[in-house]
């Protein structure tokens, strides 16, 4: 199925889906809706049952079993929009066949090269086929090639019956890359008893754990007077804005971090004299210490608006928590997908996610739901790509976690 495979990935990742922050709408774009009409009526060519797509651009279908014993319902889950931490318009996929191992060159006229000595990982796909982007757009393998993935086992299981499974559920999801992606996702509609994300990066991966994260949005109000007349009376809201940076703690922050470390992450400041705006996200796999930041962040503030007589304003607002407090009561769902993914070969890699999923908010809403690898590499930048092979493994993957369900002794 690899070139069926490839076919499918490239027609997904050269529809624009970037999502966006900020809209007090799902989808928060309007050109998501492309994407899941031609999903849908795949699903429809394909013969998944139960086809529906939802006003806020859900995709659910069902694949019934096609066993006598009852077993428990599971599903498979990713999403459609891309980052807009950096463009996706205009993808221009490249193929490269047989991957010699050596830089490749994405854009000879931009000079835009995948570097070995600066993505070293690269390496281990030697022989693959890789697909990339011409480095002027990211990729779209978060989560384009999660989708792939299980709409391609889908298509496996349906076209082999002989392959024993119960009832699955899947769903592919809008905004998420905007912490939204669960917002409107009705459980009780889905009606699986857990399910995985299709979301996570190296081949191997089985994630449970993520950070507690949340958004924070910072305004400072400045005064704008002509600069010859300045002296005391001007308040350039900049200057304190950059006071405020540099009293985040400076290693807290996610050039220098990893594992379980969190951070602190200022996405944008846009300002003039009169008005200056931050925005920052916070990240922490413990709860306590993902508090202590937050907190951290308001006594900054509350510092400085006792210093410039009360002139900044700071809303935080949480976005989802970390998964393994609804995961670890039945740990045997994470086993499944270790087991599966010894099964098509691999060594089951378990690290925490230094981001979050559709699967840590999932979890909180009585759905416990592990992420597994989708194959993607430098998730978010113009160097994104992903090995056919890793989607071809996370599809066997999902046939092989169907199997072991069916078969009804994993809690034995």
């Amino acid at each position: 199925m690899k070139e069926q495979i490839l076919k499918r990935f490239l027609s997904y990742v050269t529809v624009d889906t970037e999502s966006e922050f900020g809209v007090d709408k799902i989808p928060s774009t309007d050109k998501q809706w492309v994407l899941a009409k031609q999903i849908v009526e795949e699903l429809k060519q394909l013969g998944m049952s139960d086809v529906t797509l939802d006003e806020h651009c859900y995709i659910m279908a069902t694949l019934p079993s096609n066993i006598d014993k009852v077993v428990p319902t599971i599903g498979f889950v990713a999403h459609i929009d891309t980052s807009p931490d950096f463009t996706a318009a205009g993808c221009s996929p490249i193929v490269w066949r047989d991957y010699d191992g050596g830089d490749l060159v994405l854009n000879q006229e931009k000079n835009i090269v995948l570097a070995v000595n600066e993505f070293p990982e690269i390496l281990q796909f030697k022989g693959e086929t890789i697909i990339t982007t011409d480095g002027t757009t990211l990729l779209g393998a978060d989560d384009k090639a999660g989708v792939t993935e299980i709409v391609s086992a889908m298509q496996y299981l349906l076209e082999h019956p002989e392959i024993k499974h119960g009832k699955i559920r899947i769903c592919f999801t809008p905004d998420e890359e905007v912490g939204r992606g669960a917002d409107l996702f009705d459980v009780a509609k889905f009606g699986a008893e857990w399910a995985y994300t299709l979301d996570g990066s190296l081949p191997g991966e089985i994630e449970y754990e993520n950070f507690n994260a949340a958004y924070a949005v910072i305004n400072i109000k400045g005064k704008i007077v002509h600069p010859g007349m300045a002296k005391g009376k001007m308040i350039n809201s900049m200057y304190i804005g950059s006071e405020l940076i540099h009293k985040i703690p400076a290693k807290e922050v996610p050039e220098h971090t990893e594992g379980y470390e969190g951070f602190y992450h200022l996405l944008s400041i846009v300002g003039d004299v009169d008005h200056t705006e931050l925005k920052y996200i916070i990240r922490d796999h413990d709860h306590k210490k993902f508090e202590a930041k937050k907190d951290t962040l308001r006594s900054i503030v509350n510092e400085l608006n006792k210093k410039y007589n009360h002139l900044l304003t700071l809303e935080i607002t949480d976005q989802y928590y970390n998964m393994a407090e609804k995961v670890k009561p039945v740990m045997h769902i994470v086993e499944i997908a270790r087991e599966a993914i010894e099964k098509v070969g691999l060594m089951p890699i378990t690290k925490p996610i230094r981001g979050g999923t559709d699967g840590s908010r999932l979890s909180y809403m009585g759905l416990p739901c592990p992420n597994i690898f989708a194959g993607g590499m430098n998730f978010h930048s113009r160097y994104e790509y992903v090995s056919l092979t890793s989607i071809e493994r996370a599809m066997q993957t999902i046939v092989e976690i169907a199997q072991i369900v069916a078969a009804d002794d994993y809690k034995k």
